[in-house]
């Protein structure tokens, strides 16, 4: 048993043989090597001293193909959806996502391959260093009338699940267009 996998069991999370990555990496089996995934984690804010609430949910999005994982309410991490995350060859996208891998390693003990912060590749791309402090939304126009009210309830309403699959198509499309070479990144209509 490796380490990842002995934190894993520690906070009652199992690994088991999954589908998700197959599917996705047969898709883009001709660009692995180039895949960008949009990736985003919500959690209950840590309100009070040496409150440290884990992630509740992981959202990736490839393309049109999103994922809104309640890892709070899981049973398991399918051992695909972990090998996925670590794969070098991918790109994870997202705004603080070193924090969210960070969360995800401390908390599940799921490590991230390779992360880009869109901060910083919007800032480095339009040449704006003020926009690596700014949010998804202000990266993207964002319809931001729905959030997600509690990100550790059990069952999210359709509107949550539309608005995180947003937020990581959103990062993803970004990203993507930023690596791809797509300009002007902030007047195209996502």
């Amino acid at each position: 048993i490796g380490c990842r996998q002995s934190r894993r069991h520690r906070h009652g999370l199992g690994r088991r043989r999954g589908r998700l990555a197959p599917h996705v990496q047969h898709i883009h089996r001709r660009r692995l090597n180039r895949l960008v995934v949009g990736l985003d984690v919500e959690w209950c804010p840590n309100f009070g001293r040496g409150v440290d609430n884990p992630p509740a949910i992981l959202q990736l999005c490839v393309g049109h193909r999103c994922l809104v994982f309640q890892i709070l309410h899981a049973d398991y991490v399918p051992d695909r959806l972990a090998d996925f995350l670590e794969d070098e060859r991918f790109t994870f996208v997202g705004v603080g996502i070193d924090e969210d891998a960070d969360n995800l390693d401390r908390h599940w003990g799921l490590a991230v391959g390779r992360t880009r912060d869109l901060r910083h590749l919007v800032a480095e791309a339009s040449h704006l260093p003020t926009m690596r402090g700014c949010g998804l939304a202000g990266l993207a126009e964002e319809d931001s009338n729905v959030t997600l009210s509690r990100s550790d309830q059990r069952w999210l309403s359709r509107e949550e699940i539309m608005y995180a699959v947003t937020d990581s198509f959103l990062s993803f499309e970004i990203g993507r267009r930023i690596i791809a070479g797509d300009y002007p990144l902030f007047f195209v209509n996502i």
